[in-house]
Parts: C-alpha cells; sequence; structure tokens
C-alpha cells in the first residue's frame, strides 16, 4: 500500500534521542512526492544534525591553499580541509571535475563522500567576497559596506556585531532587524531609528528598554503599545515632562542599564504576550511566522507555503520544503538542506548549495547546476556523481543503483546509527566541532555530553591573551573612558566558563567606541559571542508546546513556543487583540 493512500499518522522512535515522534498524515504526500523514506531521527535531533555542519562564528587564519594569500577561514587546519580565498574559489584555475571519482558499491555511500568532501577545495568563508566593502570578520553575507563580525546578513552598513540583520544601518549588537538605523542592543526590531535595548518593535524611534511597540515614538520601559508617545513604562506624559523625566536617566552608566533593565523586564512580565510572533498566516503555526500558508513547525518563516520543519526561511516564495534551515528564496521541494537556495528545485540533503534542479547530496555547488548526486564545489554542471561527469543516459542509469545501494549497505556511525538515501549527513563527517556550529546555540552540550553523542569537540588552544583590564575594573561612565580603550585587552565576564563559545576576552573597536561615545552608551562586559548568546535568550526558543489560553475565561488552545514553566502571560490571538488593539 502507497504511503499516500494509508494516510495514517504513525508513531515512530527516533534512533538518536529514543524519544517517540509523531509522522502526521500531511507528511506522508510529501515524502512519497520525493520519494524518500520516512525519517528515523525526531525533527529536534534532525535540526541538531544540520545545524552541527554549520560553522557562523568561529575563524581561522590560513593561508589558501592555490595563491598563498593569507585569509579568514571557517576551516581548522588541524582537519585537512583544502581551503581557497574567494578569489580562487570563484576563478577558472582549477576543475572540480579533476577530483572526481568512480562510485564504489563495496563501500557505503557516505564514506565515499566524506574523502571527497575532504580533498576537493572548499571557499574560506561563505560570502559573495566581491560585493563586501570594508568589512571584515562577516561570514555568511553579501553587500556589506563598512561592518564588522556581522553573521548572516545582507545590504547592510556600519554594522557591528549582529546577526540576521538586512538593509540596517549604525546598529551595534542587534539580532534580527531590517530597515532598522541607530540599534543597539536589541532583538527583533523592524523599521526602528534609534532603538535601544528592546524587543519585538516595528515602525518606531527614540524608544529604550520597550517590547512589543509598534508605530511609537519616545518611550522607555514600555510594553504593548499602539501608535504612543512620551510614556514611561506605559504612563503617559506631556513632551516636556517625558525628556525632563529622561534626563533624570543615568544611561551612560553602566550599573543604571543594569538595573533598570531588571526593572523593565519585570515590567514587561505583567502584561500578556500573543503565543506567538507573526502576521497574516493561514493555519500555521511555529513562531516568528509572516505572511505565510500552512507553514507548521517551522522558526522565522517569511512568505512560505506547505513548509514544515524549517527555519530562517527570511527570503520569500518558498513551497512544499521540509527540513530546510536557512536562506531559501523561490525553492520549491526541497528536504534535509542547509543554507541553500534561490531558484532551487528538487534537493534532498544540500549544503550551501544556491540555483539548481535535481540536486542530492550537493555541497558548495553554485550557479545553475542540475542533475548532481554526491558532488563538492560544482559550478553550471550537470549530470556528475561524485565529482565525475556522465552522459545524461549514463547517470540516469547509475542514480537509482546508488539508491537502492545506500539502503542495501547503509552508513552505521560510531554510536550505531544507520544512514540511508534520504538521510542527512552522519555527523561524523561534518567538517567542524560542535562546539563550533550554530548547533552549540540551540542545543547546548558540554564537552562530555558531545563526546557522548558522537559529536567531536575543540579543545580551545591557550591563547596567551594579555587582560591589560578586568570587567569589573571598566568605568561605570562611558564619559569617563579615556581613548587608549581601543589598545587595551578586557577580559570576559564569563571567563570562558559558560557554552556560548566565549573568547574569553574582546577589545573595543575604534568605530565601535565612537558609537558608545556618540550615543552615551557604557562599555559591554562580555565578549561578542557571549553578548550574541545573552540576546538571543529574548528571542522564544524554536520549540513548542501545547498551552491554553491564560485569559479568564477563554477556553482556546494553541502551540507556543512560551515553555509552560516560563514566567509572563501568554494569550491567544484574539484575547490579545482585545487587550492591546
Amino acid at each position: 500500500m502507497s504511503l499516500k493512500k494509508e494516510m495514517k499518522e504513525e508513531i515512530k522512535n527516533c534512533q538518536n534521542c529514543k524519544k517517540d515522534f509523531t509522522i502526521e498524515p500531511d507528511d506522508f504526500g510529501f515524502y512519497e512526492k520525493i520519494k524518500v523514506p520516512l525519517p528515523t531521527w525526531c525533527p529536534d535531533c534532525r535540526l541538531q544534525r544540520r545545524l552541527a555542519f554549520r560553522n557562523e562564528r568561529t575563524f581561522y587564519k590560513r593561508p589558501c591553499d592555490l595563491c598563498g594569500a593569507d585569509t579568514l577561514s571557517r576551516f581548522d587546519p588541524d582537519r585537512g580541509i583544502v581551503n581557497y580565498c574567494g578569489e580562487c574559489w570563484w576563478s577558472d584555475n582549477w576543475d572540480t571535475t579533476s577530483y572526481g571519482q568512480d562510485y564504489d558499491f563495496s563501500r557505503p555511500f557516505f564514506e565515499q563522500f566524506k574523502e571527497l568532501l575532504k580533498k576537493v577545495p572548499q571557499q574560506n568563508l561563505i560570502t559573495m567576497y566581491k560585493t563586501l566593502t570594508n568589512s571584515s570578520f562577516v561570514n555568511m553575507n553579501h553587500y556589506l559596506k563598512d561592518c564588522y563580525y556581522l553573521f548572516n546578513s545582507d545590504y547592510n552598513e556600519k554594522c557591528m556585531y549582529g546577526e540576521e540583520l538586512e538593509h540596517c544601518m549604525n546598529c551595534v549588537d542587534l539580532t534580527m532587524a531590517e530597515g532598522t538605523e541607530l540599534a543597539y542592543e536589541s532583538v527583533n526590531c523592524n523599521k526602528c531609528y534609534e532603538i535601544y535595548y528592546s524587543v519585538d518593535c516595528e515602525s518606531s524611534h527614540d524608544i529604550w528598554f520597550s517590547k512589543n511597540l509598534v508605530g511609537c515614538s519616545n518611550c522607555f520601559g514600555c510594553i504593548n503599545l499602539r501608535s504612543q508617545q512620551y510614556c514611561i513604562f506605559n504612563e503617559k506624559y506631556t513632551r516636556e515632562d517625558y525628556l525632563k523625566k529622561l534626563e533624570e536617566f543615568d544611561l551612560n552608566l553602566y550599573s543604571f542599564v543594569k538595573e533598570i533593565k531588571k526593572q523593565s523586564h519585570e515590567f514587561w512580565l505583567k502584561s500578556p504576550n500573543k503565543y506567538m510572533h507573526g502576521i497574516q498566516n493561514l493555519d500555521s503555526n511555529g513562531d516568528y511566522i509572516y505572511h505565510s500558508k500552512y507553514v507548521k513547525n517551522s522558526y522565522v518563516v517569511e512568505g512560505g507555503e506547505y513548509c514544515k520543519y524549517c527555519m530562517w526561511l527570511i527570503v520569500k516564495n518558498n513551497k512544499e520544503c521540509y527540513d530546510l534551515t536557512q536562506f531559501g528564496q523561490n525553492t520549491e521541494l526541497v528536504y534535509e538542506s542547509l543554507c541553500s537556495g534561490k531558484d532551487i528545485n528538487r534537493i534532498i540533503g544540500g549544503i550551501n548549495s544556491v540555483e539548481g534542479r535535481d540536486l542530492t547530496y550537493a555541497v558548495y555547488c553554485y550557479n545553475n547546476n542540475s542533475n548532481l548526486f554526491g558532488c563538492v564545489s560544482m559550478k553550471n554542471k550537470s549530470y556528475c556523481i561524485l565529482n565525475k561527469e556522465y552522459t545524461k543516459e549514463e547517470y540516469e542509469e547509475l542514480v537509482p543503483k546508488i539508491i537502492k545501494h545506500m539502503s542495501d549497505m547503509p552508513y552505521v556511525d560510531k554510536k550505531g546509527r544507520t544512514y540511508v538515501y534520504g538521510d542527512f549527513f552522519p555527523t561524523e563527517i561534518a567538517q567542524f566541532n560542535y562546539n563550533e556550529t550554530s548547533a552549540q546555540e540551540f542545543f547546548p552540550l558540554t564537552k562530555e555530553e558531545a563526546k557522548e553523542k558522537g559529536y567531536s569537540w575543540k579543545e580551545p588552544k591557550e591563547r596567551n591573551y594579555k587582560i591589560s583590564i578586568k570587567p569589573e575594573d571598566l568605568p561605570d561612565n562611558i564619559k569617563d573612558t579615556q581613548d587608549n580603550i581601543i589598545s587595551q585587552i578586557i577580559g570576559c565576564e564569563h571567563e570562558g566558563l559558560c557554552k556560548e563559545q566565549c573568547t574569553t576576552a574582546f577589545k573595543i573597536t575604534e568605530s565601535e567606541f565612537q558609537f558608545y561615545k556618540l550615543k552615551n552608551l557604557p562599555l559591554p562586559r562580555l565578549c561578542p559571542n557571549c553578548r550574541h548568546y545573552q540576546r538571543v535568550l529574548q528571542r522564544n526558543p524554536n520549540k513548542l508546546w501545547h498551552r491554553k489560553c491564560m485569559k479568564e475565561g477563554c477556553g482556546n488552545e494553541f502551540e507556543t513556543s512560551y515553555a509552560p514553566d516560563s514566567p509572563g502571560i501568554i494569550y491567544c490571538e484574539d484575547c490579545y487583540k482585545q487587550e492591546v488593539y
């Protein structure tokens, strides 16, 4: 009986975490359409596995293996990966098919792919390097000008220490923002100007320590306001009294900012939150979902249709995608893929593959490829297997045999987990150590926990930083900070004892210092990585719980990313609208 005809819910036990998960009726049609077997890992474990292949912010200095130029690279030199600078990787000075190898039916596919992945040159960073102007320590970006330490962001100018930014300018320590200017230490703020220490705000300006404001201006410590101005902790003031009151706040003092943050967050807990972030959706669940239809169990999706278990699809027009993490844009029928998109149709097991169709286990493949199976770093190629070119007829005859072979001789990792056709790559062949990847952010582990689960771990090398000033010795007042601060090595408060990829020490750049002085903001006490991890605590986790509306008398139930034990008041959409609008 076909999967489509059966259409019954099926409970499976995850071979990784050993917990039960559900294959729902709508899922069967998708898996049959792309001709893959049912997954044997639960959605969380599948996401964790994909993220273990995504190194966003761990860098190494090493030479290009072709031209010898110094590069900043995602790849640890100790792992033996061939590293090319952007100019060499995109050039015609080498031939990807020269690394082609015959398929060996005596060995599992993933074992052969691991060998190919190690010998084919790969680009040092995921960037369109020609679109970067005076921008360093950036990854997963294009079209940046005068940016520094920025990730997964495009079309920005003079931004530092941020991620998931689009069309922003003069922003520092920002996460999830679009069309925003002059912002600091904020999360999920769109079309805002002069916004500081705030969360979930839109079309607002001159905002401090506020949450979920729309169309507001000159607000301090507020929550859930619409088209309001001159408010402090939701209390209305005249313009004159507001400005006078604001002058009483010592926003240039680190001690004051720390205390007012605490007060603001406590005040926010007194007001309700809508069960999910999102607008104009049809029959969708997850969080940060916008203008989408039938999107399920997904996180940060704009303009998706019939997608499930997806994440960071912030570029519109993605249809029938399952387990796609990051990118999108005119994608259709994508399964178990990472950082892939832009005019993609039918791709399974892709990593950083852009523009193409009928791609299977294609890694770093760009520019209108088609009919690739198990290929690395291909550009504008067709009918290739393990980077070896075939005729159309040879390719179409060989691929079905490989798919069958992947089931007959599955890859078995050291933990005894099996991988067949349709499964994402085994983490044993990942090019990065677990604590270098985004998996550590969303599924934090200790070294011992990671090793027990079969992940590799990078022991931090002795950095020998000569810390010249401890965080507790920094001036409380930005006005008391001397210009020589940019030459100091500052110790991070976490001292490397957290799970946040702590660098243990950091420096203040000159442009960063000028920003703090211009806006009268105190110096940070955490390194950039720890600041990032602390910021993302302000957005909801990528996990859903079944809950009831907390408004007295309402019986509505929903799936929400607010955990049952989390503080705060959670309302259904109807009750929230009645309260706020």
